[in-house]
């Protein structure tokens, strides 16, 4: 009897399965108007076939009615009850009815799933001479889907999904739908005989149905449908056919498959599931760190899942993981490489677009698989048909065939000359480094020794943190400061250089490496950052959540640095000689810190003999930080942490408690600052008179303010403040000898006049 039969499948993967149904013989052709449904006529035996053998399906559905339905629920029950149901099911019969309404205008699922449960139930009971069905055998799964008013009436052969091929068990975090990772093998151009590497293996999802695919296992083989039971479906059918599946199964893959994930627990998981699947001996699971991956084999293929972090504070933990991909994978120049995410920025974070990329929704999350297709490898000449591995252009071939839902047999796409031998292209999808990379490492190690010699002196006169190298080689634009003789903060200048993310990523670590060895640093006390140019309103943001600090010395005082969170560590070094000043002129003086940040020039006027200090930062964690500085010094005494900001400090600072005014202060403002805290931005350029004309209502007649900031295009509107301020630039003598940079920051020194017009 020949059926009208659906094979549904995720939104986006149809055209897949419809190439499959082409595979087993069958003329599959989309639905026009639903999406995630191939249909394709066949018989019982075809049904069958399908529920055993479809590797990307959800289920194989049978469709018994197809017809117009609009807002009558009399027409739903007339075209039910017309359907000849006592030919599929027994007196005893046990129906459950599911129903989906979509773009149509009758939206109640529960009264469709009510009118249509009525429908057959008349149906079978003037069949059978009934007066109610006693629904006590086999169950039968009616299912109805109304898409932009058009009814479809179907039965359900398969039972559960598809995708319970019976292996899986166990799950590891977000586990991947077999169907799915089947899918994203069968996108890809992975043929058995080439190596396949999954990075996040999970569970081991992706890399046992790849190995279920290269040996011809059916993944419907050893699980149950529920057709299995109806009586137009006989034993022996699917007895014939399982048979028929299983003498199709290869002995082994000619390559084996390598799974790695950082969670041993799932690495335990994918290894059972691999048992159960009967693969076990096809893949080798391992636990290992993504970051050091590496694969000696040539022309492989990596198909992964990485972790997504659905909410905002996992992605921002995640993002580094996402931006060493390109480097990491550069490690293995002649693969291909198939990523499947729900970052839709995924190109442009890793800065290199993919070959192709093709939208598919992963449960409900809309996912990208980005494609990037490395060198074809070479022919093998001589190969029997079966095992020709297909290559990346014909791989673009089969892909243009899934678009376009005519799917192309791999015979189909080899070429006349496929067995001749011809060398493969040598780009990589993401690039090496060159032997250029190698000369900068070289010239760079050089000039960071000739610096490390000429700054040899410093620890003896008790600097231990200080500037090691600013882009003295400038074809090496890094930014090192040494902490203590064994730690390297290094800090990257933007520049275009014509690298991909990947490569510059690798010449990044590269240079790094260069300088622990000219230096002699433990790798693991190296903390590279990217600094970028502030644009706009953008403004330096939180880097990391790692919070390693260590302890500085500076001055005979010690200070808590944090290494890995932020672009900064929590001691600005250019500020050394200042601090000084500052703690030759605290004897006897009520101090003030405006935009205190981590509180060391509190430190310096503390332990210089201030009477009090007050430190105002708009910040709880800088003020914390500050304070914690203090006691890590043993600095006690009157001593005032302010949570304010400090515009707001300076127009009421009796709100806050203060009456006395100061005879020393430090004001060193941030360029720019958008705090959600503040009612208005900050912008030192537009605002800086303002502030110091507030100030100067806090200063005493005498009084010294030191003002900075680190704006290289600042200029100081001295006109505006003379009637308050004697003021001298004293940049000249607040920059440490080791900056190569003498505009790091602009200094001035102001004393505080005898005028009455503060404030104005």
């Amino acid at each position: 009897m020949e059926l009208n039969l659906i094979a549904t499948s995720v939104m986006g993967l149809e055209a897949v399965t419809a190439r499959e149904l082409k595979e087993l013989g069958l003329d599959p052709h989309n639905s026009d108007s639903v999406a995630g449904r191939t249909l394709f006529r066949g018989t019982e035996r075809d049904v069958v076939r399908a529920n055993i053998h479809l590797r990307t399906a959800g289920k194989v559905l049978i469709e018994l009615a197809n017809f117009e339905l609009r807002n009558d629920f009399e027409v739903l029950f007339d075209a039910v009850d017309s359907v000849p149901w006592e030919e599929w099911m027994p007196r005893e019969a046990e129906v459950t009815v599911e129903a989906r309404s979509v773009h149509s205008t009758i939206t109640s699922v529960p009264a469709l799933q009510r009118i249509v449960k009525k429908g057959i139930s008349n149906r079978l009971c003037r069949a059978y001479h009934l007066g109610r069905l006693p629904e006590t055998g086999t169950s039968y799964s009616v299912e109805l889907s109304v898409c932009k008013d058009r009814a479809s009436l179907t039965l359900n052969s398969t039972g559960r999904g598809l995708h319970r091929r019976g292996y899986r068990l166990l799950n590891a975090a977000a586990p991947l739908r077999e169907t799915l990772a089947a899918a994203l093998v069968a996108l890809s151009v992975w043929t058995p005989g080439r190596p396949l590497l999954d990075p996040f293996c999970g569970s081991g999802t992706i890399l046992i149905e790849a190995a279920m695919r290269g040996r011809r296992i059916a993944p419907g083989l050893t699980r149950e449908f529920d057709a299995q039971s109806w009586p137009l479906f006989p034993a022996g059918l699917w007895k014939e056919t399982r048979e028929e599946a299983r003498a199709q199964i290869l002995p082994s893959l000619p390559e084996r498959l390598r799974g790695i994930d950082i969670d041993p627990e799932a690495v335990k998981y994918a290894r059972y599931h691999a048992q159960r699947a009967g693969v076990e001996n096809d893949i080798d699971f391992e636990t290992g760190d993504f970051l050091h991956l590496n694969d000696s084999r040539e022309y492989g293929c990596v198909i992964t899942n990485p972790p997504y972090g659905e909410r905002l504070g996992e992605k921002d933990a995640l993002r580094p993981l996402y931006e060493s991909i390109p480097a990491v994978l550069s490690r293995l120049p002649s693969w291909s490489h198939f990523i499947f995410t729900a970052w839709t920025d995924f190109e442009s974070l890793i800065g290199q677009k993919a070959t192709r990329r093709r939208k598919i929704y992963n449960g409900r999350i809309e996912c990208t698989y980005f494609q990037f297709l490395g060198p074809k490898p070479p022919r093998r000449a001589a190969l029997p048909d079966a095992e020709i591995p297909e290559t990346e252009s014909s791989a673009a071939a089969s892909e243009q065939s899934v678009h376009n839902a005519e799917p192309v047999s791999a015979a189909e796409n080899q070429s006349s000359s496929e067995n001749t031998q011809t060398l493969p292209p040598s780009k990589p999808v993401f690039g090496g480094l060159d032997d250029y990379a190698e000369y900068q490492a070289r010239q760079f190690s050089r000039c960071l020794a000739n610096r490390a010699r000429h700054l040899r002196n410093y620890p003896k006169r008790g600097i231990t943190c200080y500037r090691l190298y600013e882009r003295d080689f400038p074809e090496v634009p890094l930014v090192i400061d040494i902490y203590e003789g064994k730690y390297l903060h290094i800090a990257e200048f933007e520049r275009p250089d014509g690298r991909t993310a990947g490569v510059h990523r690798l010449w990044l670590d590269r240079m790094a490496a260069a300088a622990a060895e000219t230096l002699g640093i433990e790798p693991e006390n190296i903390f590279l950052k990217r600094r970028t140019r502030q644009k706009g309103s953008s403004q330096y943001e939180k880097l990391s959540q790692r919070g390693l600090f260590i302890t500085a010395h500076e001055g005979g005082l010690s200070f808590r640095c944090n290494m890995t969170d932020y672009l900064d560590t929590g001691l600005f070094l250019d500020h050394r000689l200042t601090r000084g000043m500052i703690r030759d002129q605290s004897a006897g003086k009520r101090f003030l810190n405006l935009f205190c940040y981590t509180g060391s020039f509190t430190c310096y006027a503390a332990d210089g003999g201030a009477t009090a200090t007050v430190s105002v930062d708009l910040s709880p964690r800088y003020l914390e930080w500050a304070e914690a500085n203090l006691k890590m010094n043993g600095l006690t005494g009157d001593h005032r942490f302010i949570r304010a900001d400090v515009m707001k400090f300076l127009l009421n600072p009796d709100l806050y408690g203060i009456t006395e005014p100061f005879d020393l202060c430090v004001c060193d403002p941030p360029t720019f600052s958008n705090s959600k805290s503040t009612e208005s931005d900050w912008d030192v350029r537009r605002r800086h008179v303002e502030l110091l004309r507030l100030l100067a209502g806090l200063i005493t007649p005498g009084g010294v303010v030191y003002f900075s900031n680190n704006f290289r295009h600042f200029k100081l509107d001295e006109d505006s403040l003379t009637d308050l301020y004697q003021i001298r630039e004293i940049s000249h003598r607040t920059v440490p000898e080791e900056f190569r940079n003498k505009h790091i920051h602009k200094s001035w020194r102001m004393i505080r006049c005898a005028s009455q017009n503060a404030g104005n």
